[in-house]
């Protein structure tokens, strides 16, 4: 989700495994005007982040979806914080219609649709800045709290609607860790990349992630979560499916902050004090 672009254009996968997804300099300067939109697409899926981390429906269906929508951007001329804020705009949607909405399958498929809108077009501002030689420091900033302004206000948003539906306190706790959840999740891999960035130790990842293992981290994936929300006219279907993604990140997390943390001890200091 979160996206980093620089000027030497190095990206970085949500996971915290960073890679180098380099435009050629004479490709990345190149006008819109100079090539067609099937020309800019080709140009740009030759210069992708590294798939390592990335679960199924993030690298096979939304990174697909995104540079597509990247290139019409381009050649719109649109800017990489524009494509962010209409990200922000159909995410926020969805989030608004959960709040306020009846829980019917009507409108869980609309929030669905808005949060995959959403989701294509959060993928597309990182691939938009590649294709324009490279991101800013701000565009990250204005990426990274349009994120985690979703992160938090997705589930809270399923709790208030659970809420209004007349749902047990006991089934409200479900949203409510699941905010924890998502924040310390989002919050420690944001902190992984600019801990390996500051230390200069971003790994090299430019062999292919094996398609099993993003197969099997699918359950962590944000595309998933968002498709959960078709069920939501299913009251106790949606509880169950939406619980069962709640416990495998829950999984993942205590798995990935021992594994995050045995790494970063090997790391040299900085001199920093807790």
């Amino acid at each position: 989700m979160p996206r980093r672009e620089e000027p030497a254009l190095r990206s970085v996968t949500p996971g915290g495994a960073g890679g180098v997804s380099v435009l050629p300099q004479g490709q990345a300067t190149r006008r819109p005007s100079d090539e067609t939109l099937g020309q800019t697409i080709r140009r740009l899926s030759g210069a992708q982040k590294t798939s390592k981390g990335a679960p199924a429906y993030s690298r096979f269906v939304n990174r697909k979806a995104g540079r597509i929508i990247a290139a019409v951007a381009y050649h719109c001329r649109l800017t990489p914080n524009a494509v962010t804020l209409i990200s922000a705009a159909w995410s926020f949607a969805a989030i608004v219609l959960l709040v306020f909405g009846s829980p019917t399958t009507t409108l869980g498929i609309a929030v669905c649709a808005c949060l995959a809108i959403g989701y294509a077009f959060d993928s597309a501002d990182g691939q938009l800045a590649r294709l324009r030689g490279g991101g800013s420091p701000a565009g990250e900033w204005l990426d990274h709290v349009v994120d985690s302004g979703k992160v938090c206000g997705l589930h809270l948003a399923v709790l208030v609607s659970l809420y209004r539906a007349g749902t047990s306190d006991r089934e409200l706790l479900i949203p409510l860790v699941w905010t924890w959840v998502a924040t310390v999740l989002f919050f420690v891999i944001i902190l992984n990349d600019q801990l390996h960035r500051a230390l200069g130790t971003v790994p090299a990842t430019d062999a292919p992630a094996p398609v099993l293992r993003s197969l099997l981290v699918a359950p962590t994936d944000y595309g998933v979560l968002l498709l959960t929300f078709v069920l939501l006219g299913e009251h106790h279907l949606f509880l169950w499916v939406y619980g069962l993604l709640l416990v495998a990140n829950i999984a993942y997390l205590a798995a990935g902050l021992a594994k995050w943390f045995r790494e970063l001890s090997h790391l040299p200091t900085t001199g920093a004090t807790a």
